[in-house]
């Protein structure tokens, strides 16, 4: 990626952030097929996820997620829909994200005389261990290409941490691998939450009396 290119991906990235933390959820329709014909790019992506958040194969011969643990972890959780939506900037540059990862994966390799299949990507042709070592590289303050992989990593964790492509009621629903991981509670029967105790043990202030019907103030 030249210098031009590096600024374009950290600005779609921040946009996306921003895109998903301001919208209740992204709602997004498409889904990426469990097969191994997805791209060279979604392949990427999908095992950069399963790094940070590890989860279980999908199907045998998984070789995206590595399967060190049981359970859903970020790609079940929709961290590569998210990254795919429509509804943010990230597609056009995503294939050029996924080549930078896997360029250093590859130089990664040929320090350590690691072996790499060319029948996948590069870093998805790398053990867990030696992606984890890749990955927290990457994270080095000295890293060139750092705040790429942070953002990258704060859309990563959201998907899993808050569902954030999916309507929330509708992902308790249907068992969310990272709602259900962390015990996010469902809602009651009219598809909204209440709180029996007050966070601070004692209500807040009462409502103004000109506060709209939507809670913005008048």
């Amino acid at each position: 990626m030249s210098a031009l290119d590096r600024r374009a991906a950290l600005k779609a990235l921040t946009a996306a952030v921003a895109i998903v933390v301001g919208s209740p959820s992204l709602l997004v329709p498409e889904a990426v097929a469990a097969s191994g014909e997805a791209s060279w790019t979604v392949q990427t992506l999908e095992a950069f996820a399963d790094t940070l958040i590890p989860g279980e194969r999908r199907f045998p011969g998984d070789s995206s997620i590595a399967g060190v643990v049981e359970g859903p972890g970020a790609v079940q959780a929709g961290a590569i829909q998210v990254l795919q939506s429509s509804k943010l900037p990230l597609s056009p540059l995503l294939p050029g994200i996924a080549t930078l990862l896997n360029a250093r994966a590859t130089a990664y390799a040929a320090v350590r005389l690691i072996w790499l299949p060319v029948t996948r990507p590069a870093f998805v042709g790398l053990s867990f261990t030696h992606r984890t070592r890749l990955v927290s590289g990457l994270f080095d303050a000295s890293d060139v290409d750092r705040q790429i992989w942070q953002v990258l990593s704060l859309l990563t964790g959201l998907a899993f941490d808050s569902a954030s492509h999916v309507d929330t009621a509708e992902a308790v629903k249907q068992r969310h691998g990272g709602l259900a991981w962390t015990g996010f509670p469902p809602p009651g029967e009219d598809g909204l939450w209440r709180f029996a105790q007050y966070s601070y043990g004692r209500p807040l202030a009462d409502l103004h009396s000109q506060t709209t019907a939507s809670g913005s103030p008048a």
